[in-house]
């Protein structure tokens, strides 16, 4: 059996750029029809241009509102949903836990943990219907191990585990399948950012804090986003037909990994 996905309907939330794009353009090539939202419709613009026939939607995921809408979309399209990828997601605030606004933990908890939830909810009466359904939800190596100065975002994806087993669980006699894909830091724009960000609280240049980040996780290397995407495919298809409630690394052995002695200091 070959991974293919040619007759299947996936959502892609956030999936005009990043890591989100790269599933879609994954998802694509191997067949599937697909929908993607995502809150900028600059991205969105670019993504129709090497994404043809997808329907692109501008939508807010962590508004209910918005994910009603973006499924009465879908609707038009498409009778059957398959795949829903619950790729939205933001890096949150840098910073001690002590100075972190109402805000920022508010918005962090919002678009990493509670879209996913109203994303879930509204495919799964596509899925009951078909007996049968694919949940692919975005965590992170940060859900697995604590990060320092990372609090709203470790939480939020510790909490996106949590969703991953427990969905699992209820789901599974009805044929759906729910599992979380844990990215260590991704060669991508948000990781890039994230590292920028870290060096620069410390005074450090982005090359050597890298550096200095990587030395402490086994494979010494950053994950390329196409990596991910390739996990997803593989999760959507009809390879794994029984892996649920699974939250896989992809990651290089994240799990090695220990704050470097200037995040301590």
């Amino acid at each position: 059996m070959t991974l293919d996905l040619t007759g299947k309907t996936a959502i892609i939330t956030a999936g005009a750029g990043g890591i989100g794009l790269s599933i879609a353009r994954r998802f694509a090539d191997l067949g599937a029809s697909l929908c993607i939202c995502d809150i900028s419709e600059e991205a969105l613009d670019e993504a129709r241009a090497v994404l043809p026939g997808a329907l692109a939607i501008r939508a807010d995921v962590a508004r209910s509102e918005d994910i009603a809408a973006l499924y009465e979309a879908f609707g038009t399209r498409h009778e059957t949903l398959d795949i829903l990828v619950n790729n939205a997601g933001i890096s949150g605030p840098n910073k001690p836990m002590d100075e972190i606004t109402d805000d920022e933990w508010a918005q962090t908890m919002g678009v990493n943990v509670t879209a996913a939830f109203y994303a879930t909810r509204a495919a799964v009466p596509f899925f009951r219907a078909a007996s049968s359904g694919c949940v692919i939800n975005m965590g992170s190596v940060a859900g697995r191990v604590g990060m320092p100065l990372r609090l709203p975002y470790s939480v939020s994806k510790f909490a996106i585990r949590g969703l991953t087993e427990t969905l699992a669980i209820e789901l599974g006699e009805f044929g759906i399948r729910v599992n979380s894909i844990l990215p260590g830091l991704v060669n991508g724009p948000r990781g890039r950012r994230v590292i920028a960000e870290q060096a620069a609280s410390r005074g450090m240049q982005p090359e050597a804090y890298a550096e200095m980040f990587l030395h402490n996780i086994s494979m010494h290397s950053m994950v390329e986003m196409d990596e991910i995407a390739d996990m997803a495919a593989f999760l959507a298809s009809d390879l794994a037909p029984h892996v649920s409630g699974q939250s896989i690394g992809v990651c290089g052995n994240f799990e090695s990994y220990r704050a470097p002695l200037v995040m301590a200091s």
